[in-house]
């Protein structure tokens, strides 16, 4: 530890508030937002499998995920491996005391804390993908293999010192890491493991809770909060803009989307407003940190309607069962705004010397963003295929006809969450 730094309160009060603030995204945001848009004998389901992320990736995040992610031993050498994992020196946190202090002057402890809960919610993105059809053990085992596999590399490359941060690719809360990464797998799991078996092309099932919904909602954007404006490490005016084009994004999305559902479908739907807010939360979290409020504003206008276009239009022609839109709307709403961070990023917001994008003459920051986007729709692609087929091997994936009809919660779980 540098002992000249000192530990500065105001930070480390914020980011602790912040570390709460994104935990609330998993459970109960992510649980009550997929848990009411499925069918009420699989409620329980969603439940159990977001509180399974939060206990299991938190296991392996404190024992070895954060050295693999934020580790040193590697990255200081010529070994093949510091291009995947930063190294070994801080496995089960050793050698971070209370007093050891990291960027922002926070303890680092905070930090280790912080990034825990990036790594739970990325992985509780992908399970709308497979929801009403999956088996529980399939899916600890696939959870447990992709956390290591995929978004560790993934975040040792974006934020950890690898090859995709020196390349000088911007992604100040998620874009590439979080979003895109379990945007594409969802996609994939979603065709391995096929179409639910009463699920008919371009009629989504009613949800059983449009209430649920709403809460679900309410809490994914409280908690994106945190999300976004946290992740500068400081209480500061970085943190300040986070925080307003979070939730300026946010509203034209929300309200984009609405309007789009009332001209399509005649009517503006409660499902269609908390759906286009999450595309908008989603699409300006790599661009928090580096555009203003025109970016936010062109980037909630343009996600809604491209992700509306991918959930209407292109996933009943290609007839994949996406159950809950993962990937029509973390997926491309995290490419979408991956890709505009090249373009409305200004030096406005990073200062003088600061990455700036397209639309204020660089458009080599384009350049690096698309590169970086397509590198993790490949890796994330890839890598998820070749984990289904491991993990259906070693234990099954998919649940029986019988199951499948029943619900998972009595069959998986033994428990009916509405007894009446």
């Amino acid at each position: 530890m540098d002992t000249t730094m000192i530990l500065d309160s105001g930070n480390t009060a914020w980011i602790i508030v912040a570390t709460l603030l994104v935990l609330l995204m998993t459970i109960p945001g992510i649980a009550l937002f997929y848990g009411g848009l499925v069918r009420q004998k699989n409620v329980l389901s969603i439940i159990m499998q977001s509180l399974l992320i939060v206990g299991a990736v938190s296991i392996l995040w404190i024992a070895f995920g954060y050295s693999f992610v934020f580790g040193r031993s590697l990255m200081e050498t010529d070994s093949v491996w510091r291009h995947f994992i930063g190294g070994f020196d801080k496995l089960f946190l050793q050698g971070i005391t209370t007093s050891t202090l990291t960027t922002g002057n926070i303890p680092e402890l905070m930090f280790v804390l912080f990034q825990c809960m990036f790594a739970i919610i990325t992985p509780a993105l992908i399970l709308g993908a497979f929801a009403e059809r999956i088996k529980f053990a399939g899916f600890l085992v696939f959870t447990v293999l992709w956390s290591i596999l995929v978004y560790m590399p993934m975040a040792h490359w974006v934020w950890g010192g690898g090859f995709l941060q020196q390349m000088g690719a911007i992604d100040f809360a998620g874009g590439t890491v979080v979003h895109i990464n379990a945007g594409i797998a969802a996609l994939v799991m979603a065709v391995l493991i096929g179409r639910r078996r009463d699920y008919k092309i371009g009629h989504p099932m009613a949800p059983h809770n449009i209430t649920f919904v709403f809460m679900g909602t309410a809490f994914l954007w409280l908690g994106w909060f945190g999300f976004n404006a946290g992740s500068g490490l400081c209480a500061d005016g970085i943190a300040a803009n986070a925080f307003l084009v979070t939730h300026l994004a946010t509203c034209v999305a929300a309200l984009t989307w609405m309007a789009i559902d009332w001209i399509y479908n005649k009517k503006p739907t409660t499902v269609g407003a908390c759906t286009g807010a999450v595309s908008g939360l989603v699409a300006i979290t790599p661009a928090a940190g580096s555009t203003d409020i025109l970016g936010a504003f062109f980037i909630g206008l343009i996600t809604p309607i491209v992700c509306f276009y991918m959930v209407a239009v292109i996933k009943p022609k290609f007839k994949y069962d996406d159950t809950l839109d993962a990937f029509g709307v973390h997926g491309v709403g995290g490419i979408i705004g991956s890709i505009l961070t090249g373009v409305f990023a200004t030096q406005f917001i990073t200062g003088e010397g600061g990455v700036k994008g397209a639309l204020y003459g660089d458009w080599h920051q384009l350049g690096v963003q698309l590169v970086a986007t397509l590198i993790s729709i490949v890796f994330s692609a890839v890598m998820t295929y070749l984990l289904f087929k491991v993990t259906d091997r070693l234990v099954g994936i998919r649940v029986d006809k019988r199951v499948e009809e029943e619900g998972l919660d009595i069959y998986e779980h033994g428990e009916s969450a509405y007894n009446r």
